[in-house]
């Protein structure tokens, strides 16, 4: 595949990116199918994977992680990403709960957690979503109720990445249901030996099929108090501040997809003979993967200069919106004109380009709908 780098990935970082990539197309190409048909990726791929210092890379040493910056998870994302695969949740793990955790977790939480993070030992998910609550947060249901030094959780999550396997769970509760967005906690909920907790489906989806993507159920889930992340009410900040990160690591995956779509495109059509010549020899093939190749390099710029601006500290949520939901539709379209190059293969689950096709239609709807995104940008002007 061809290989493409970035003005931010330079040095260590570059360095990372290959032996990331190089560890990824071993265990990934060994061992997706049987992802795919368990639906969750093995913990021992966890445990290799933190051995290599792939897990929590931009959380600091004293605390197991890598020590670096969020340019090294996003060369370790966009290294996965090429893959094509779709299985492993490390961008909820390291790139969102991790950060959740460092930013807003006391000291004790911090060295309580992050390190069995950062050495696999714990799987970690984050549970918003809800049956009846998508991407409009206020409305979640789960409540959770204050009882002495406890608090007792009731509520049901679905679509969770990671749910099924997740030893720590960051769950959004109402903990004042008068307060709307201000009554919002996050209370973090250890999974294992946890009395009223229980994981529902391994949801069947579309695409993704190796992702653990469960329901989550809470019937009187009695945790410390001390398990409360940040102060009382401040669960909706928190999560609003923290999807700017989340939709930028979304925007890395889409960019990494649609790349690794058009190589195998291109791959493919030099290949492929119809009418007596191959198919990159027709006008149309040509006009298309011109599109193509234009729309996915806009798109790369475009996520460089959101990088740059995030390292800077000056993503705002706009831009971010616009990141999440132009990157995705870009992935969408583009992946779609590939596989139309493929013709009835590019229906087939055997051929790459299917599975992107299905797997990349969920990236315009998780981190907030991207008719949210649209309404956000829209709030700015």
């Amino acid at each position: 595949m061809t290989r493409r780098t970035s003005p931010w990935m330079t040095g260590d970082i570059d360095a990372l990116h290959e032996m990331a990539t190089s560890f990824f197309d071993r265990e990934v190409t060994a061992n997706s199918e049987r992802w795919e048909q368990q639906h969750h990726v093995d913990r021992e791929f966890w445990k290799k994977a933190a051995e290599l210092g792939l897990l929590c890379a931009a959380i600091p040493e004293e605390y197991g992680g890598g020590g670096g910056s969020f340019l090294h998870h996003a060369a370790i994302a966009d290294a996965y990403s090429h893959t094509g695969d779709r299985a492993w949740g490390n961008s909820v793990h390291s790139g969102i709960v991790a950060h959740y955790l460092l930013d807003y977790g006391t000291e004790e939480q911090k060295r309580r957690w992050l390190p069995h993070m950062a050495s696999g030992d714990m799987v970690a998910a984050i549970a918003m979503t809800e049956p009846s609550a998508g991407s409009d947060l206020k409305a979640i249901r789960t409540r959770a109720v204050r009882d002495g030094d406890e608090y007792v959780i009731d509520g049901s999550k679905t679509f969770i990445t990671n749910g099924s396997t997740a030893d720590l769970v960051v769950v959004a509760a109402k903990t004042n249901p008068e307060a709307g967005a201000r009554g919002i906690s996050l209370i973090i909920v250890e999974t294992a030996d946890c009395p009223g907790f229980s994981v529902g489906r391994v949801l069947d989806k579309i695409g993704q099929h190796g992702a653990d993507t469960s329901e989550l159920s809470f019937d009187g889930v009695r945790v410390p108090a001390t398990n409360l992340l940040g102060e009382e009410g401040t669960g909706f900040a928190m999560m609003m501040s923290q999807l700017r990160q989340e939709r930028l690591i979304i925007g890395i995956s889409a960019v990494a997809a649609t790349e690794r779509a058009l190589d195998l495109t291109v791959e493919y059509v030099k290949q492929r003979e119809a009418f007596g010549a191959p198919l990159m020899s027709l006008q149309n093939t040509r006009f298309q993967l011109a599109e193509c190749a234009t729309l996915t390099k806009v798109a790369r710029v475009f996520l460089d200069d959101c990088i740059a601006q995030h390292m800077a500290g000056k993503l705002d949520a706009s831009a971010a919106a616009m990141c999440k939901w132009w990157l995705t539709e870009v992935q969408c379209q583009v992946i779609d004109k590939c596989l139309q190059l493929f013709g009835g293969y590019g229906y087939m689950r055997e051929y790459g380009i299917a599975r992107l096709y299905a797997d990349a239609r969920a990236q315009k709807i998780y981190g907030g709908a991207n008719e949210i995104q649209k309404e956000l940008i829209a709030r700015s002007l």
